[in-house]
């Protein structure tokens, strides 16, 4: 049986109702379904909703001539998991960009400056499914990396390339966020490590793209929900520049 015909007898999925074919090489995937419908409105041109089961908006587009697809993930691990597997594995999906918020460790990073996830740590269990006989280092895509980072100095914008904590916890009774920081880890959110296993299982690339909204460090400068849902577009301009 070929590829084409496997990603046509598997979808849709239980979680996405498109069609084979409706999405794009290359998916943006925010976390919240606003930012999703934010980014097709004001970036995308002729573009059509291809999945809203469970309010989790897909849409599919062009952005400067190049199709281009933009769908929310959920908050967490696991459900990123879910839909970057479905996308990875039945849809023929290639790169998937993950455009988020993310908390800050760093000294030299504020509200609204850009982390560029090369690595994920993680105190979740994701990668524990593959069997692995030792610890799995889940990292973003080298070509990715490289263009969103050049795509930062183009733009003038405050950035830093490194390592991010995938917490499976937002509250964390232990208050242990800033001792990922003497590991150099830059940040915190909730779904990048899941996202770049399922890229390397796939065989595909992946990249995380945060905006900073919260500092451990400025915590003066937290940034509310309406920003963080529609004022953070020079993530979203750097992400669909590469896509």
């Amino acid at each position: 049986m070929s590829d084409k015909k496997v990603e046509k007898f598997l979808t849709p999925t239980p979680h996405i109702s498109a069609k084979a074919g409706d999405f794009a090489e290359t998916v943006l995937m925010p976390g919240d379904p606003l930012r999703a419908k934010f980014i097709a409105e004001n970036y995308l041109e002729n573009a059509v909703l291809v999945n809203n089961v469970r309010g989790v908006n897909g849409y599919t587009g062009y952005y400067k001539g190049k199709r281009v697809s933009v769908m929310a993930s959920g908050m967490g691990q696991p459900s990123i998991g879910i839909y970057s597997y479905e996308l990875f594995n039945f849809y023929g999906v290639k790169n998937i960009i993950r455009v988020g918020s993310c908390g800050s460790f760093d000294k030299d990073l504020h509200a609204r400056d850009i982390i560029i996830a090369m690595g994920a740590c993680t105190n979740g269990n994701y990668a524990m499914q593959y069997n692995l006989p030792g610890t799995f280092c889940p990292i973003a895509s080298f070509d990715l990396v490289k263009k969103a980072a050049a795509e930062c100095e183009r733009k003038g914008i405050n950035f830093k390339v490194g390592n991010i904590l995938s917490s499976d916890m937002f509250y964390d009774d232990a208050n242990s966020g800033m001792t990922w920081a003497k590991m150099g880890v830059l940040g915190v959110e909730m779904e990048s490590a899941a996202l770049y296993c399922n890229a390397a299982r796939a065989g595909k690339n992946a990249l995380c793209i945060c905006t900073v909204s919260d500092s451990f460090i400025y915590p003066e400068e937290n940034t509310t929900a309406e920003e963080r849902q529609n004022s953070f577009t020079a993530m979203m301009e750097i992400a669909l520049n590469i896509a």
